[in-house]
């Protein structure tokens, strides 16, 4: 090989190794920027599932005022960039509004509310929480007491001082709402349907599972045009469509078995109904929350059962806040229409619900009863709310035994289970006389109390609930001090 050829293969080699570096270096770039795409994209990704999470729960309710069409809803959602995620079928113009921007809730509200010439109003989808006092882990007093031929044969009924006031645990005798006398006329019936809005039931707990509502065969599965098809063999359950309504918090199960625990099946306690139907609507989750719009949907589903045939007749509601919502408001007052008594629970801040109001109690509706708590001795429990003007009646709410998760019972305290004895006497009522209209039913419920001198001025009525007078439409003289 020449001199000239070697210079000129040494060339070629040079030119080689270089375009291999370059190319190297090429790849190298690609790689690196395909890693960054991927890096990016995963940000991106990242931030809509954020974003999604964040928006779990639609921000606003907005109710558009008469004559604006669905259509003209969608419509004007779809150019503020949000969309309709549900219309409540019960209440003319009220539409749940999802925002896809992740803006401020109230900001989205007051773009609404500007509207002025299609919108009645818009507010805030907000938070409701369980309020109720610390329960107690254990039952006080568990020791059996001896029962007579005309108590019922439940092992623990002897606890349940709230039916039934022997004195027992440094009680008052007969303070309690007279179950017994009550009972002579009626137990209760499995025609009348009481819809408990909370946390869900445990419905297959031994002293509930016979006296839980389901859905008739005759009645069709409950479908909204929004968000579909539920499953509601055994009542409605708004955090999760496709699953049926049991409990994880334990809160509703202990208000359900106050109202209707299957009486004298020798097992555990008797609710104040011992036949009734109870309807879960479940709309709390495991940690007590949800939201306004979650309890909307809840009560629609009841109406539009009843539109169906079936016979819900109360709503118990043991929950509430200070937040006001006009479009719950709406929501109760269209339950009312439908023939539904609306029974909720004062609260358990131990403040006066007429200087700071307390909702849902507190709405000035036809078809509400608000409701504050008992102890044993007839005194109004110190973190009872109260208010001579929007409180309209007491309950036992203290100390209160009843079912629990797992086929279990505990006690527990608040405004929470008074409710369900003012929800549970008026099933007596319906029982005793099933005609009887909504307007009569709270009528009878709130002139038949009996008279608590502590109560003058704390309550509307001065009184407590009283079973016994309220069957017999008269006041029976039942205290005898």
């Amino acid at each position: 090989m020449n001199r000239n050829n070697i210079w000129i293969h040494i060339g070629i080699a040079v030119v080689l190794i270089t375009m291999a570096a370059v190319l190297g270096q090429i790849g190298r770039w690609r790689m690196a920027l395909h890693d960054r795409s991927d890096a990016v994209q995963k940000r991106v990704e990242t931030i809509k599932a954020e974003q999604i999470a964040s928006n779990a729960a639609p921000e606003v309710l907005v109710r558009f005022k008469p004559g604006v069409s669905l259509a003209r809803i969608k419509s004007i959602a779809t150019a503020n960039n949000d969309s309709l995620a549900d219309e409540i079928e019960s209440v003319s113009g009220l539409a749940v509004i999802d925002d896809l921007d992740n803006a401020d809730a109230q900001s989205v509200a007051d773009q609404y509310a500007a509207m002025s010439d299609t919108v009645a109003y818009a507010e805030v989808n907000y938070r409701i929480k369980l309020d109720d006092p610390i329960q107690k882990d254990e039952i006080k007093d568990g020791l059996y007491r001896e029962t007579t031929a005309e108590m019922p044969n439940d092992p623990l009924f002897g606890d349940q001082w709230a039916l039934n006031n022997l004195g027992q645990d440094g009680g008052t005798q007969r303070a309690d709402i007279d179950a017994l006398k009550a009972w002579t006329k009626t137990k209760g019936s499995d025609e009348v349907v009481v819809a408990v809005l909370d946390s869900g039931v445990d419905f297959t707990h031994v002293d509930l599972k016979e006296n839980m509502w389901t859905r008739p065969a005759n009645v069709p599965a409950y479908t909204d045009d929004e968000l579909g098809t539920f499953n509601d063999i055994n009542g409605y359950n708004g955090t999760d469509k496709i699953a049926d309504p049991m409990d994880d918090n334990g809160h509703g199960t202990h208000c359900a078995g106050i109202i209707g625990a299957e009486g004298d099946n020798g097992e555990g306690i008797t609710g104040i109904n011992q036949k009734v139907k109870i309807m879960p609507l479940k709309f709390l989750g495991r940690g007590g929350m949800g939201t306004t719009e979650d309890a909307i949907e809840a009560i629609n589903y009841a109406i539009d059962r009843k539109k169906n045939g079936v016979n819900v007749r109360i709503i118990s509601a043991s929950w509430g806040s200070t937040s006001k919502s006009k479009a719950l408001e709406d929501t109760i007052r269209a339950a009312g229409d439908a023939g539904i008594l609306f029974i909720a629970a004062a609260g358990n801040d131990g403040s006066n619900n007429d200087s700071r109001p307390h909702y849902p109690s507190n709405y000035d509706l036809p078809n509400v009863i608000s409701v504050a708590a008992l102890d044993r001795n007839d005194r109004l429990a110190g973190f009872s709310n109260f208010g001579v003007k929007t409180v309209h009646i007491a309950a036992p709410g203290k100390d209160i035994l009843s079912t629990w998760l797992n086929g279990a019972y505990r006690e527990a305290s608040g405004t929470s289970m008074a409710t369900p004895y003012v929800s549970g006497v008026a099933a007596l009522i319906i029982a005793a006389e099933p005609k009887i209209s909504m307007e009569k039913l709270r009528e009878r419920l709130l002139s038949t109390t009996d008279k608590i001198d502590s109560l003058d001025g704390k309550v509307a009525t001065g009184g407590r609930i009283c079973a016994a007078n309220a069957i017999a439409g008269k006041v029976l003289n039942h205290l005898q001090h």
